[in-house]
């Protein structure tokens, strides 16, 4: 068994090294050469930017529909990803980006809000004005899209929608500018979004094989949310351009010249000349500034929080000791809000929340993170400069609000316990390390994106999928088209027992999971109970999720044919694992 498992071993080593040997023989003119940059260089250029000197900006707001007289049409917008400068803090100067908007002079980090509406679908031309070389180092030993005439690869996917399986964004509908090259999965310029879901938060950002952790880290991210009046207003929830903000959250280190930061030499350098198993930023941004302020009145406001850090968990609270009334999660609301001191956000949750700073008995608060890098047991950040991300300055006179914190909310956040005769799945999250312990590359269950798909579910039916986690991380599994719900989290007793047997084996039921699987279980976080597109999975533990591939609130089938080329994927949203390659094709079946 050993033998095997040395064996197993060597052959993902030389795969590795044949891999880099190809890799290193291709041109790619998108790979800028930058020079080592020691981690106390830019700890020293975070801790020089002073906090809370910049005003929190808005992006600005594209409505995905048109009114004539009282009926609302579609309409067709083109949005383009263009190379601009953004100027994150008063002390930086000017940082090449990469940004989404409807003109290079209008683009933005993040990218402009599009609301739509439900029901009305939504056409969107999607446009590459990027430059022939990439502004950060990348890495070809990954799966990467590699044009053969420069240019920088992009593909837009709207994370959390309901989209026929052409408007996905596949990592490998990719295309490059004016789609002078276009990857083998491209068929189409304009993206269609029903828009037929709950209302709720999403958002869109790049896809690109191999490219994800590096076009997100450029800027190419913004907010979307599918808004319904019939919900929405009877819950009298804050609204309006001042109450109703969004706070795109994201980590990033910059040069002392200003410029983005991304390593330019990979953890095992003779694998992976690039790639590293996850980006840390020194500096907090809120949509795109540094530590920014916000002024607020004493009234209620809502917020709808994105974690749009490639790899880095958040743990919210207030210093002031407010709570947060968490009203949403990802793309749906809660059955009724639920009062907590602290949030926990993987890279791309969503909690959409409201704070009464009419009961503050202060006039100043700082919105605080206490979550460690890696998580759960890395590096703590309380009492550091990645403990802190915002401040409010809370405005000392009373003032009139008839907005509310509703006492409920929609009857379909809650889930049905699955039947018996439910169709059962086991996934399995690995990480390969090389025998000193460091990261090579990883996959779920034992698979490549490139191998053909093992998960199949059938259109309009629901199914149980117990993922397991062997790695030492916690990983926020994203599913595209399809919407989760957390159910049970058992840890794993006889943990080395069964990882040895895995390691073996790659089979679950083989390796007698059900009598590991019964250890202590973990809490679901109230706030995280209704149906989401990301769900975090715990380190030596089995996560149980209910996921629906169907319209939950309706419990309709979808009114396209999702089982269409080129599928879906499901993925860990953790950006440098996704590119190396924690995800996997999902296929639909009839």
């Amino acid at each position: 068994m050993r033998s095997q498992l040395k064996l197993h071993l060597m052959l993902l080593y030389m795969a590795a090294v044949m891999t880099v040997m190809e890799a290193q023989t291709t041109t790619y003119s998108a790979t800028p050469i930058s020079t080592p940059v020691i981690q106390q260089t830019l700890q020293q250029v975070a801790a020089s930017l002073q906090m809370y000197v910049d005003a929190l900006p808005q992006m600005p707001i594209i409505y995905g529909y048109s009114v004539r007289g009282n009926t609302l049409l579609s309409v067709n917008l083109t949005i383009g990803m263009y190379q601009t400068k953004w100027k994150f803090h008063r002390d930086l100067p000017p940082t090449p980006v990469f940004v989404y908007g409807t003109s290079a002079l209008t683009a933005t980090f993040p990218g402009p809000t599009i609301i739509a509406r439900q029901g009305i679908p939504l056409f969107v031309k999607w446009e590459n004005h990027l430059p022939d070389q990439h502004i950060l180092p990348t890495d070809n030993t990954v799966p990467t899209a590699i044009p053969t005439r420069g240019g920088v690869p992009a593909v837009v996917h709207l994370h959390g929608s309901v989209h026929p399986p052409q408007s996905d964004g596949s990592a490998f509908a990719w295309f490059t500018r004016d789609y002078n090259e276009v990857g083998p999965m491209w068929t189409q310029t304009t993206y269609q979004y029903p828009n037929i879901q709950p209302p709720g938060n999403l958002w869109y950002h790049d896809h690109a094989l191999g490219l994800t952790r590096v076009n997100l880290l450029a800027g190419l991210l913004g907010a979307y949310i599918i808004e319904k009046p019939e919900i929405d207003r009877p819950m009298a929830l804050p609204s309006g351009d001042v109450e109703d903000l969004h706070l795109i959250i994201a980590d990033r280190s910059f040069n002392t010249d200003g410029t983005l930061y991304m390593n330019s030499t990979g953890n095992v350098p003779s694998i992976h000349p690039q790639w590293q198993p996850e980006y840390f930023g020194e500096a907090i941004t809120v949509n795109g500034k540094v530590w920014p302020f916000l002024n607020v009145a004493r009234k209620r406001y809502r917020f709808r929080i994105l974690n749009a850090s490639n790899a880095r968990y958040l743990n919210l609270s207030l210093s002031n000791g407010l709570p947060f009334y968490v009203v949403g999660a990802d793309g749906s609301y809660l059955s009724a809000p639920v009062r907590t001191s602290t949030i926990v956000l993987s890279p791309a949750e969503i909690a959409d929340v409201v704070i009464d700073f009419s009961t503050s008995t202060t006039s100043f608060s700082e919105l605080l993170n206490s979550a460690p890098y890696p998580f759960p047991t890395g590096t703590p950040t309380v009492g550091t400069l990645l403990g802190k991300v915002m401040a409010f300055n809370i405005n000392g006179v009373q003032v009139f609000d008839n907005s509310t914190i509703p006492i409920k909310e929609v009857n379909y956040a809650n889930v049905t316990m699955p039947e018996p005769s439910t169709k059962t799945r086991y996934i399995v999250l690995y990480e390969y390390t090389t025998p000193s312990g460091q990261s090579t590359h990883l996959y779920i269950n034992g698979l490549r994106l490139e191998d053909p798909a093992t998960e199949t579910p059938k259109s309009g039916t629901t199914e149980l999928w117990h993922v397991i986690n062997l790695t030492p991380d916690n990983h926020p599994l994203h599913m595209h088209l399809g919407m989760m719900q957390a159910i049970n989290i058992t840890e794993l007793v006889g943990y080395q027992q069964f990882f040895d047997c895995m390691t073996q084996l790659n089979d679950a039921v083989l390796c007698n999971v059900t009598d590991h699987a019964v250890g202590k279980t973990l809490p679901i976080p109230e706030y995280e109970k209704t149906w989401k597109n990301n769900v975090k999975i715990e380190p030596g533990y089995m996560t149980s999720i209910v996921v629906a591939f169907k319209i939950v609130d309706t419990n309709q089938s979808y009114p396209f044919d999702a089982t269409a080329q080129p599928g879906y994927v499901y993925h860990c949203h953790i950006l440098d694992h996704e590119d190396n390659a924690m995800i996997r094709p999902l296929k639909l079946l009839p």
